[in-house]
């Protein structure tokens, strides 16, 4: 007896013509040709659904064995100039080109791979209907469509209920132990679209991440020039400006101390006053250090027995002390006795001093209190959240720099999205700008919406005019129904007339609708009150930044 189980005999071309055969499957014939267990269990299903054991009938349809690999890579040819015209060339070049491909065609459905999770979501999630149509233009009939991320590993899809799924072709070839003829190895040069993409949210993180070097030198990047003033930092720009002009006691501010959430531009605004000082003032010294810079090297000083040199360094040769984050010196008593007495010294000399922190120096917990209380010596002043328009600002203005262009309509999509720090609103177009340099594409606001996941720009439309209102009510202290009111107190006008501003301002309602709200007023009332707020806010600066913190709680 031959040891060949004469596979071509039954399964060939021209099946249909060959006159109707019994014929029996022994599995026990299988082991002949070096299949595994798992091999062989496929190869038996695969025989057995097409070869059932009573009768091999002409009735087996024809497009199970209709495509071979040529006819499978034409089908795919074909396919990728159907979706090409229909997503355009950048789609196309971003999602589809050399990473989305055929891997099966079965009975009822078509299994596509594709080199990334993150691909794979993109088309599942917007082109997945395209895909259909593509497939029904090419091969005449609908196909249920499944898209997998293809590893080196997978080369079958197995299911429980769909043995005919797998390639037979592909079950004896890779059971066979290859010759030394056909033994290979490719050394893969080019990066792959996950390695690209890799690079992309590298690019992204190391922007983002709050880490701070130990060792600020002094960024000639960031000047007062590229810094953008809103609402939310006009009072600390300012005065850092005032500082660069008149440094020390010869100036109004010579201590000051900048606190703010993460992100928000205080560091930038050290190197600026650095830069300009510098510039106005070339014969002072400038010092911009982290605070863990300074306890770094004051412990190094103590180690090599120099502490004296140290303080010598900072009393006697420094004109403009500036000292980023300073609340890490908590709970570090050794460091902040030194800074206590460095303090006193350039305070008394009078020297320049500054200082940031993401929290007021009452708010420092393991700070001595004769430290803080020097702290609150000079000018403290907050840098809030960017509003909206100030966001855009910065937007256009990092685009720019970046050379990537953006629509109006995206650069708004992102402002609206991301609002919690300036560092993470850069980062984002520094995302985009990765993106766009690593797949050659340009970018629109599908692909914005998928890379940066945001919110929807209607997301802020679940502020409703009555949270506006209970906010308003909740800060002043007034109740909802005298703001509502027609009392004109001073102070319940004063409210009312903010949250007509700030319910046209977030939430673009009507001025009938606001009307209707706020007591039954008629359009001209409502009016009169929200161009009395932008009256106040160009003669009250301060009004500017208590309609931000508004903001930011009704955002919250």
């Amino acid at each position: 007896m031959e040891n060949k189980f004469p596979f071509n005999h039954f399964l060939g071309t021209g099946l249909a013509e060959r006159p109707k055969k019994h014929v029996e499957i022994d599995p026990d014939e299988l082991p002949l040709f070096n299949f595994n267990k798992n091999s062989r269990e496929k190869a038996t299903n695969i025989v057995e659904h097409f070869l059932p054991t009573n009768s091999l009938t002409s009735n087996v349809p024809d497009e199970v064995n209709a495509f071979n690999s040529e006819e499978i890579q034409d089908i795919c040819e074909e396919f990728h100039r159907s979706i090409q015209k229909k997503v355009g060339k950048e789609k196309y070049l971003a999602y589809f080109k050399g990473t989305f491909n055929i891997q099966q065609i079965t009975l009822e459905k078509i299994i596509f791979s594709t080199s990334t999770k993150f691909i794979q979501n993109i088309i599942n999630k917007h082109h997945k209907s395209i895909i259909q149509e593509s497939i029904q233009e090419a091969l005449g009939k609908a196909y249920d469509v499944e898209i997998v991320v293809k590893t080196s590993h997978q080369t079958l899809k197995t299911t429980s209920n769909s043995n005919h799924e797998y390639n037979l072709d592909k079950v004896i070839q890779e059971s066979r132990p290859k010759t030394a003829k056909e033994a290979s190895f490719t050394l893969e040069l080019n990066p792959t679209r996950q390695d690209l993409m890799d690079e992309v949210n590298s690019t992204y993180i190391k922007h983002v991440k709050d880490d701070k070097p130990l060792s600020l030198l002094i960024d000639t990047g960031k000047t007062f020039d590229n810094f953008i003033v809103g609402p939310s930092n006009n009072l600390a720009c300012a005065t850092a400006i005032a500082i660069a002009l008149e440094p020390g006691n010869r100036g109004r501010y010579p201590s000051v101390y900048i606190h703010s959430n993460s992100g928000l531009g205080k560091t930038h605004l050290l190197h600026a006053v650095a830069n300009r000082v510098t510039e106005l003032h070339p014969e002072l010294v400038v010092c911009l250090k982290t605070a863990r810079d300074f306890m770094k090297e004051m412990i190094e000083s103590i180690q090599n027995n120099k502490i004296g040199d140290f303080q010598k360094r900072y009393t006697e040769l420094i004109d403009v002390l500036m000292i980023d984050d300073i609340h890490e010196l908590k709970n570090k008593h050794g460091t902040q006795n030194e800074f206590f007495h460095i303090f006193n010294e350039l305070y008394n000399n009078g020297k320049q001093l500054i200082f940031t922190s993401d929290k007021s120096p009452e708010e420092i917990d393991g700070i001595e209190e004769r430290i803080k209380s020097r702290l609150q010596w000079g000018l403290v002043v907050d840098i809030q959240r960017p509003d909206f328009e100030t966001r855009i600002a910065i937007l256009k203005r990092k685009a720019n720099n970046l050379d990537l262009f953006l629509s109006d309509e995206i650069i708004a999509k992102i402002a609206h999205s991301v609002r919690s720090s300036i560092r993470e609103l850069e980062g984002s177009l520094i995302k985009l700008s990765a993106f766009a340099d690593v797949m050659k594409v340009e970018i629109d606001e599908e692909m914005v919406k998928d890379l940066l996941s945001l919110n929807s720009v209607n997301s802020e439309g679940v502020i409703s005019i009555e949270k506006v209102g209970k906010v308003i009510s909740q800060h002043y202290g007034i109740p909802l129904a005298d703001i509502k009111s027609r009392s004109r107190n001073k102070d319940i006008t004063h409210a009312r007339h903010l949250a007509m501003y700030l319910t046209q301002k977030m939430i673009s309602a009507t001025l009938i609708e606001i009307g209707q709200f706020y007591g039954g007023r008629d359009h001209a009332s409502v009016i009169h009150a929200i161009d009395k707020v932008r009256e106040k806010m160009d003669k009250v600066p301060s009004l500017s930044k208590e309609i931000l913190q508004l903001e930011n709680k009704i955002q919250n």
